[in-house]
């Protein structure tokens, strides 16, 4: 900047020389000291500077923030689903922008990108399949774009591509290896419920540890009419320090098809050692029932890292329907404060003959 600044010295220094007209009267050179000529032309050089110091090193808004995560997971799968058996690799990254424009609201934007992907476009590999890694082929996809703001001391959210369930409170405290036994404890359809496209939802919490929240979702096509498909949940939970329970239901009316509820029950309890964390979910379509469950069990401090345990339906069933079973296992433990390595192997039941899948997969979390 010294050279860029004595560039612009120069012809300012000169422009200095050159007659000045002021109103009636004529001002010279000979009308400024030496000093205060100089004294002028920093002053105007250094608020340039300034100026173009604050565009480099902000980049865009001093109010927006970037945030990235990158997963790798590197593995191999052996039985009935997966029939190469082959090492492979697969990746997903996310691009998370922040923007808040009263210090108490935020505009967010997440971008997916996805590496592995077959000629169809769909997921590839069975290890990024049970990951529950986008395919994207490389390409950029914004996976969602919400507005958060406050209102009379709950949280409201609006956006398109996003959940119901992000102002939903929870009480799971597992965090999942596979994308087949969620972080929401086996209540993916309830507690964790998604979104038809475009979607508001409200939260409350209130001091003494009990929540409230509640949210409407509909196809972007046909907006809260029958002739789109519009879902409706709403949640109530209670946490304490080592201790919480939360219960959510949900319809989707799925246009002119017929109408599906859901009911949705996780909670959790810590021990000094481990923490367990469980979940169940019921379903109801035109009479018919269905049911899942899940059990986890978290080991926070096992030496340098933390250890997993959790077993789940893979899906909702009918009584009368075999239920497949899920089984995972993981050591999760950080290298530095932005890489985590995470070795785990998963068991997953299937029907009939056909040989169960088992994988063995080492994924590499890094957020910078």
């Amino acid at each position: 900047m010294k050279l860029f600044k004595s560039l612009l010295v120069a012809p300012a220094t000169l422009g200095l020389l050159a007659p000045l007209s002021a109103t009636a009267n004529e001002v010279t050179i000979s009308d400024f000291s030496p000093a205060e000529q100089i004294a002028v032309t920093n002053s105007r050089v250094d608020g340039l500077e300034a100026r173009m110091n604050d565009m480099e090193a902000g980049g865009f808004s001093e109010t927006t923030t970037a945030s990235f995560s990158l997963d790798t997971v590197i593995g191999a799968v052996d039985g009935g689903n997966d029939s190469t058996e082959a090492v492979t690799f697969d990746y997903q990254m996310n691009i998370g922008l922040s923007t808040s424009f009263t210090g108490e609201d935020s505009l967010d934007v997440t971008i997916d990108v996805g590496g592995t992907s077959d000629a169809s476009g769909t997921v590839a590999t069975e290890a990024a399949t049970i990951m529950g890694y986008q395919a994207t082929g490389g390409k950029m996809v914004v996976d969602g774009i919400t507005y958060t703001f406050p209102l009379g001391g709950a949280t409201v959210l609006v956006g398109d591509t996003t959940d119901i369930s992000s102002t939903f409170t929870g009480a799971c405290a597992y965090s999942a290896f596979t994308d087949s036994t969620p972080d929401d404890c086996g209540t993916g359809n309830s507690l964790g419920v998604g979104g038809k496209g475009v979607t508001a939802s409200i939260g409350y919490a209130f001091d003494s540890g009990f929540s409230l929240a509640g949210g409407v979702s509909s196809t972007k096509s046909a907006i809260m009419t029958k002739e789109g498909t519009d879902m409706y949940g709403i949640e109530a939970a209670y946490t304490a320090d080592n201790y919480g329970v939360a219960v959510a239901y949900v319809t989707d009316d799925k246009a002119a098809a017929a109408e599906t509820t859901f009911w949705g029950v996780n909670g959790f309890y810590s021990f000094d050692l481990a923490s367990i964390s469980v979940g169940v979910e019921t379903e109801e379509t035109s009479g018919v029932d269905k049911s899942g469950y899940f059990v986890g069990l978290s080991f926070p401090e096992v030496g340098p890292g933390s250890v997993g345990l959790a077993l789940a339906t893979q899906q909702n069933y009918k009584d009368s329907e075999e239920e497949l079973l899920i089984y995972e296992a993981s050591y999760s433990y950080p290298i530095n404060d932005g890489m985590t390595i995470t070795p785990g192997v998963y068991i997953k039941e299937a029907s009939g003959t056909t040989d169960d899948d088992t994988g063995v997969l080492v994924k590499t979390s890094f957020s910078f």
